[in-house]
């Protein structure tokens, strides 16, 4: 079995951003979209220059132009570009267009599109998108993510036929060691599974990444 990555998503705070170095998860996430956990890019900047460069750094976006998430992926080091909300297939084009022409194409930013799993009618669209890989989360009826509940682990395995796969979707130390040996994805994802009434805590987070670094061996 391949390793699996770690993505800890919503940092917003100092102490998160010390809790990722210590504890030096793959990818840490800043949301850039409506959410609790949202910051804006200036924020992002400051706590991106904190963080251990050993960490790749994710920004996530909600139906925003293709200029303002490239702008904001220059702005904070962004290696690593998800897009949650409705955009079709052809903003993905203009994208990579958009970061070509602000000089990123030497930067090699992954950009990752996430897919709502209500079922397996959700993911034929995958082959459309010119994507790096694909963030499986759960369906939330008015949301774009982080509703904290499960899916159907087997569709993300079926899914793998189309490209990698980042499971995301109610993630925690206890069920997430099952979750890596039904799909083997190419990395989990993490938020509220690591957090204590709303704020980031150390110890899940330290717990979720021996979970899943042990199930790895």
């Amino acid at each position: 079995m391949s390793m699996t990555r770690i993505k800890i998503c919503g940092l917003k705070r100092e102490q998160d951003i010390e809790y990722a170095n210590r504890h030096l998860p793959d990818y840490v996430g800043f949301v850039f979209a409506a959410s609790k956990r949202r910051v804006d890019v200036s924020r992002a900047r400051i706590l991106s220059l904190m963080l251990d460069n050993k960490i790749k750094r994710a920004g996530i976006f909600v139906n925003q132009s293709t200029d303002e998430v490239a702008q904001a992926a220059i702005q904070c080091g962004l290696d690593v570009i998800q897009i949650h909300g409705d955009e079709p297939p052809v903003y993905f084009k203009e994208l990579r267009q958009r970061l070509k022409c602000l000089g990123c194409e030497n930067r090699n930013i992954a950009v990752w599109k996430a897919i709502r799993v209500k079922g397996a009618d959700c993911l034929k669209q995958m082959p459309l998108y010119d994507a790096d890989a694909f963030v499986l989360d759960s369906f939330a009826e008015g949301s774009y993510g982080g509703a904290g509940k499960t899916f159907d682990w087997g569709l993300a395995a079926e899914a793998k036929k189309y490209g990698d796969i980042v499971l995301a979707g109610g993630l925690t130390e206890s069920n997430v060691q099952n979750a890596i040996s039904v799909v083997n994805p190419f990395a989990v994802d993490i938020s509220s599974g690591v957090e204590t009434d709303g704020g980031k805590d150390e110890d899940k987070i330290k717990r979720f990444i021996y979970s899943v670094r042990s199930s790895s061996y």
